[in-house]
């Protein structure tokens, strides 16, 4: 590993090194005015580093001051939290000033949470409420898109010529046959999906769910995408239940009947519960919520949205063929929404009686190019996402999301990033609604049913095409740029924050401490401390664990090891940078308190020569706890044949009289790791 012991002449930093006290009264008032006062703190809490608050309008903030007072290590937003890093042994300082002087009210870290989550509107929390019940399916949904995508280039006449490659390469079509079923399965039989989902989260029983979403797609009914020729043809059944006649019709990827059929049903069990016990709740609580809800579904719930869902397409025509582009507009505007719904599958009802009227001189159907317009736009503001979130997850689901929309399937992108965010959602919307109005101002219509996105150009009449795909362009641009436009505002950045998922608040801190790694004081306090903390999350481990007998035998010094789960490596001390590896893989620092450490992050990964890794700090570079020495793909470290396994060692161990282990199992990154031993002091010679 040829790690090279730091030059004798670097003795250990001093308090001489270290900043003066910290003014707390005066830190506190300054984050109170910055902040926009006591009365903008709906709440506040702090942790063994930051403060956490939580703010009514975080247009109040003034960021960049609170940035840029010294004692102040940097600022971010998660948790629907804004929070300031002050640092230990200060931070509980200050949050007292704030409640003695400010007049701010204070709560526990988790009462802090709990005030954030409540934040938003009704309509906010409703959205979020569908967003819950959404993500756990979107892999299914995002994987389901983009195969239709790879189907519809297999299929698509014109798109390679005059023929299709399945056509023109007949081996082909079996390939593309099997895309197709493998690809429609998760939107044909979203109601299971939705029905398991949404019954875990309003408290029902998940399997209960998925049972009744089955029988909302069971082949018994006329599935509903066949609703128009079965209509035509006179082949639909009904029941006859409780004086009603019941159309015996299917809810192929539909979600607001399965939504409040999976409420239903959770309502009905949670409220047998309460009220049976033993084997009479075993055997009567499923028997009658199934019975309940299976009849109040096809009976009530069903038919009602039925009806709605022809209410509104049979309105949006009329409003398209009476207003034009304000029609195109509003039918714009409202397209995706409709789409949440899936009460949009009606649609074909209606387009496809237009486009038979092309042979008799019509001009064909509007509602395609509309939908194309905003399904481009959600997909345009999940990318502008893409590229402004720092949420791993959430990047994930937008850079597929955003993809698998811009060729027509958007539920990945519009439950999984937009709704949940809500803002690139609207911003869609309004996008949508001016790619609508150009759709009527340039009278574009389609002549074939076909993926509503970039690649629907092939179903749009041929005189048509270069206009259509002129106004997707023009719909991208402004949704995209709107979009990348509001991220980079304040409310933007709090909104991918706060709704990003499970946000590595450690790691935010340790990017927004590394912007003022030019400005890094030591805390004096820092002399006297002999605490070594976790530098990476993931799951802490003897020294004597680590197969690398160099580390295990405890020949570089004594210490402990962490493998690694994902984020960066950060300081585990206060001090400085006394060796860093250009390759980035090796670190060696020195305490304040004269602790010497080796960070050996993975092993053998010098052959990597610096690939996967991304340094943030040199020799010469103070650093303070928690700041990143290093980010690294663990990932393709991993791939690439290396172990991860990073040794954190006292490599002038001699010095001290040894360590206590204080970290086993998981551990976050600023957990205590371990703890070094002092020598006791030798008594003085008489």
């Amino acid at each position: 590993m040829g790690f090279p012991k730091p030059p004798k002449e670097c003795g250990a930093i001093t308090r001489k090194d270290a900043r003066v006290a910290m003014d707390h009264a005066r830190v506190a008032k300054d984050v109170l005015t910055y902040v926009g006062g006591a009365e903008n703190i709906n709440a506040a809490a702090h942790c063994a580093t930051r403060l956490r608050l939580v703010l009514s309008d975080m247009d109040k903030v003034d960021q960049k001051a609170l940035d840029k007072d010294p004692d102040l290590k940097g600022t971010f937003i998660a948790g629907g939290m804004f929070q300031i890093i002050v640092g230990p042994g200060d931070v509980d300082h200050v949050f007292d000033e704030m409640i003695k002087t400010g007049g701010v009210k204070e709560v526990s870290k988790d009462e802090a949470k709990e005030q954030a989550a409540k934040g938003g509107n009704p309509v906010s929390r409703f959205i979020k409420v569908i967003a819950d019940i959404f993500v756990p399916v979107l892999p299914a949904l995002i994987a389901g898109g983009l195969m239709m995508a790879i189907n519809n280039v297999l299929t698509a006449e014109g798109l390679f010529g005059d023929k299709a490659l399945v056509e023109r390469w007949a081996w082909l079509s079996d390939y593309a046959s099997l895309i197709n079923l493998v690809s429609s399965a998760a939107f044909a039989f979203l109601p299971v999906l939705i029905g398991f989902s949404a019954a875990k989260r309003f408290g029902g029983n998940v399997y209960l769910g998925a049972a009744m979403g089955a029988a909302m797609v069971s082949t018994e009914l006329t599935n509903a995408y066949n609703i128009q020729q079965a209509t035509e043809a006179g082949e639909i059944e009904v029941w006859h239940l409780f004086g009603l006649t019941v159309d015996k019709i299917g809810y192929q990827a539909m979600v607001i009947p399965v939504l409040c059929v999976a409420w239903i049903l959770s309502f009905i069990e949670k409220w047998l519960h309460k009220r049976l016990s033993g084997t009479a709740d075993f055997l009567l609580t499923p028997l009658i919520t199934l019975l309940v809800t299976g009849f109040l579904t096809f009976v009530v719930v069903g038919p009602l949205t039925r009806q709605l869902s022809d209410g509104i397409t049979n309105g949006l025509e009329w409003l398209y063929n009476t207003a034009g582009p304000v029609g195109g507009f509003l039918f714009g505007l409202v397209y995706s929404p409709i789409v949440v719904t899936g009460l949009h599958q009606s649609f074909p009802a209606v387009e496809l009686p237009l486009i038979a009227k092309m042979s008799s001189g019509g001009p064909g159907s509007f509602i395609f190019p509309i939908a194309s317009m905003a399904n481009v736009a959600q997909g345009a503001v999940a990318l502008a996402v893409f590229f402004n979130t720092r949420d791993a997850k959430m990047k994930g689901l937008a850079g597929a999301g955003g993809v698998s929309a811009v060729f027509g399937i958007t539920e990945p992108a519009i439950f999984g990033v937009n709704l949940r965010l809500r803002w690139p959602f609207f911003i869609g919307m309004g996008a949508a609604a001016i790619g609508g109005a150009l759709v009527a101002l340039f009278d574009i219509h389609n002549q074939a049913l076909g993926a509503a996105g970039f690649v629907g150009f092939v179903s749009i009449v041929p005189s048509d095409i270069p206009t259509y795909l002129i106004l997707e362009v023009v719909t991208f641009a402004i949704a995209f740029a709107a979009t990348f436009a509001y991220a980079r505002s304040a409310k933007g950045r709090a909104s991918l924050a706060t709704e990003a998922g499970d946000v590595d608040e450690a790691a935010l801190e340790a990017e927004a401490m590394a912007e003022h790694a030019e400005h890094v004081e030591l805390p004096a306090e820092a002399a006297e401390d002999f605490t070594i903390t976790s530098p990476i999350q993931g799951r802490a481990i003897p020294l004597g664990d680590v197969e690398d007998q160099t580390f295990s035998s405890g020949m570089l010094g004594p210490g402990m090891a962490v493998v690694p789960a994902e984020g960066p490596v950060v300081s585990p001390v206060d001090g400085e940078v006394m060796v860093a590896f250009p390759t980035g893989h090796a670190y060696g620092l020195r305490s304040a308190s004269g602790i010497e450490l080796l960070i050996h992050v993975g092993m053998d990964t010098v052959e990597l020569d610096g690939k996967h890794f991304t340094p943030k700090v040199k020799a010469g570079d103070k650093v303070l706890r928690g700041m990143p020495l290093v980010e690294v793909d663990w990932a393709a470290v991993g791939a690439a044949g290396y172990q991860t396994v990073t040794p954190i060692v006292v490599s002038n161990g001699a010095t001290f009289e040894g360590i206590e282990e204080k970290g086993s199992g998981t551990i976050h990154r600023g957990d205590e790791l371990y703890g070094v031993l002092q020598k006791a002091a030798e008594p003085a010679e008489a």
